[in-house]
């Protein structure tokens, strides 16, 4: 299956590993799942073949040439109620609700968003593995918001490059203990898998570059509402950037948003702040704002999702303690 995506080689990664180079272009692929396509044939180095040892050089140009048959994925149709909010027939745009899982993994394999989408549709893009029919990216279980999902390969490549290139716009909003100093910002820390618990993230000095930037779109007493969009995608981004700033998101379990923050609010202000933490079970975060070019007639396409209802809620509240 011819699938036309290629990437370059940049000065500052002369020397890196392919796979190591191609697990930072497609991060949504495992490093084993990379090397198995490498030793498949399915990647060429400057048009020839190419082994997951072999190192770049600046300039060097890597070409995804076609994916592997595999074996039936397991993923069972199931139908699940979606809220689509546009489609046409390359692709649609999905408001995902908290509570649902992307796709299969970590031994979910029930209940998501890809399972959902099989049971939709007879066929989407396979670039990404068919655990993941047409998913490009993915939120977490307990973020909603707004999700694009490509019909066929070539959106998905498109959408895929628009990605790379930041042509993606994806503006989130929290609402986060305390307040940031200043009302923008960027946080520029690297992200990388947490050695001693697997299932979190965490910055550490070696991660891959993650770039988040910031506004602070109202100040509370104890609490801020914050407006992020992404220069880069890793897991878990926006709240393990948010908790390294000390300003995690309010309710995250997994990044201190929940009682372990309530001893560092001033004492006045605690019952207050364990009322707002009681509008939450998880992290206050929405993928608020989507936009793209369409990927074949390249016309601007913008989709803005509502605040959950208990943001909405956790706002009111918080207006009796908003100052400047």
């Amino acid at each position: 299956m011819e699938t036309g995506l290629t990437w370059t080689c940049t000065p500052e990664e002369s020397g890196i590993r392919l796979d190591k180079f191609l697990s930072d272009r497609m991060p949504e692929q495992s490093r084993s799942r990379l090397q198995k396509w490498i030793e498949q044939g399915c990647f060429l180095h400057n048009g020839e073949p190419v082994g997951k040892k072999e190192k770049l050089a600046a300039g060097d140009v890597i070409t995804l040439i076609l994916l592997p048959d595999e074996p039936e994925s397991g993923l069972v149709p199931e139908e699940i109620p979606l809220n689509v909010v546009y489609e046409d027939e390359s692709l649609l745009v999905v408001d995902k609700p908290k509570g649902m899982v992307t796709h299969p993994g970590n031994g979910v394999h029930s209940g998501t968003l890809a399972n959902a989408l099989a049971f939709r549709y007879k066929s989407l893009s396979d670039v990404n593995g068919p655990l993941r029919p047409g998913i490009l990216h993915r939120l977490d279980k307990d973020t909603s918001g707004l999700l694009v999902v490509a019909k066929d390969n070539t959106a998905h490549i498109n959408l895929a490059r628009q990605l790379e290139a930041r042509d993606i716009s994806r503006v989130y909003h929290a609402i986060v203990w305390r307040e940031p100093g200043k009302r923008e910002g960027i946080i520029d820390a690297p992200i990388a898998r947490n050695p001693r618990d697997p299932l979190k993230m965490g910055v550490h000095q070696g991660g891959k570059r993650a770039v988040t930037h910031y506004r602070v779109l109202a100040y509370y007493q104890f609490a801020s509402y914050l407006e992020m969009t992404l220069d880069t995608g890793r897991t878990h981004q926006i709240r393990v950037h948010l908790a390294y700033i000390n300003h995690p998101v309010v309710g995250d379990p997994t990044y201190g948003g929940r009682q372990n923050l309530l001893g560092r609010i001033q004492p006045i202000h605690q019952p207050f702040a364990a009322k707002l933490l009681s509008h939450f079970e998880s992290q206050a975060l929405h993928a608020h704002q989507l936009s793209f070019n369409h990927p074949v007639t390249g016309v601007r396409l913008a989709f803005t999702s509502p605040l959950p209802p208990e943001m909405l809620a956790a706002l009111e509240f918080l207006e009796r303690f908003k100052h400047e």
